[in-house]
């Protein structure tokens, strides 16, 4: 008798099976979309990600959380009911980029600066897109504004803070002995560093990699045109604009990119603000090889995310009512 776990696992088969199928079909796209997210890596990703990931291993080890959290301890126990050592997250995940928030969470978490359960609702709302990608990216290259890109970084940050008053520890969080300045090696904590923003990077790129493909054959088949004609016709919205959700719901990099020629309107600002909030599966997976050996579970994570996604959207619209 076939069990219910079997039935789940014949059908992952299956799909999988149907995506092996639908690669060699289109080899050539696929191929193609590996070599431009390759170019994504070598140009955007590695260059914006790699510093900060090892500059905020560096700081975490030689006792950033602990100092930050003495400054940050009240406010954030009061708000969000964690430690100030975990609202320094906070700080980094809304400067640093998905998933430098993760990252850093993770890497607190394997110090023994947070706890496993604060680790995880920190999850919930301090990992987040970061200012260099929503202005330059988003606000001047779909909106034609740096403004516009402030106003999406403004609406980003609220979002993010009105998730983590949802995410509020109905407990407080005790506070965590930290690594001190001056028990700490420099040099041993920059070999550490280095070597864990390598391996996050190597996560980062392979995610980016996986969904830029998976696009691509979606795209190539025809499936994902298809899809867009579909929901385009049924709930009449443009489709483009139905075409940049649905990639963007996989991957942010190729949803912004695909809201490109899009009307600027509060409909229009609404979809950036939410994608740039959901992050995109890949993220999410991103997310999870950021996290291993730290024994955090990601649940929170992808509950936080489409939580702010929704924040961000309906304040993204409210505000571009104003502003178009």
């Amino acid at each position: 008798m076939t069990t219910r776990n079997g039935k789940k696992d014949a059908l992952y088969l299956i799909a999988g099976l149907g995506l092996l199928a639908a690669l060699l079909i289109n080899a050539a796209t696929a191929a193609a979309a590996c070599r431009d997210a390759l170019g994504v890596c070598a140009k955007l990703l590695i260059p914006s990600l790699f510093p900060f990931f090892v500059l905020s291993g560096f700081l975490n080890r030689l006792g950033l959380p602990g100092l930050l959290g003495r400054l940050l301890a009240p406010a954030a126990m009061r708000l969000f009911g964690v430690s100030g050592a975990g609202a320094s997250a906070l700080l980094i995940g809304l400067t640093g980029g998905y998933p430098a928030g993760a990252a850093y969470i993770g890497d607190m978490a394997r110090q023994g600066s947070v706890s496993r359960q604060e680790a995880e609702r920190l999850l919930a709302f301090c990992n987040n897109s970061g200012p260099a990608f929503i202005v330059g990216a988003v606000g001047v290259g779909i909106f034609g504004s740096v403004k516009y890109g402030l106003l999406l970084y403004l609406v980003h940050v609220l979002s993010a803070l009105l998730t983590g008053l949802f995410f509020r520890g109905k407990r407080p969080c005790a506070e965590t002995q930290p690594i001190l300045l001056d028990s700490a090696d420099p040099s041993l904590a920059l070999v550490e560093s280095v070597r864990q923003a390598v391996a996050s990077l190597l996560n980062v790129c392979g995610f980016a990699l996986c969904f830029s493909v998976l696009l691509a054959v979606l795209d190539g088949n025809g499936t994902l045109t298809l899809l867009c004609g579909v929901l385009a016709a049924r709930f009449h919205f443009e489709p483009r604009f139905v075409r940049a959700m649905l990639t963007g719901l996989f991957e942010l990099g190729s949803g912004t990119a695909a809201m490109q020629g899009l009307r600027p309107c509060p409909e229009s600002f609404a979809l950036a603000a939410f994608l740039l909030g959901w992050g995109g599966l890949s993220v999410h997976f991103q997310t999870l090889g950021v996290l291993s050996d730290s024994k955090l579970k990601g649940a929170l994570h992808m509950a936080g995310r489409l939580m702010s996604a929704g924040f961000a959207g309906i304040l993204a619209y409210l505000a571009g009512l104003v502003v178009f």
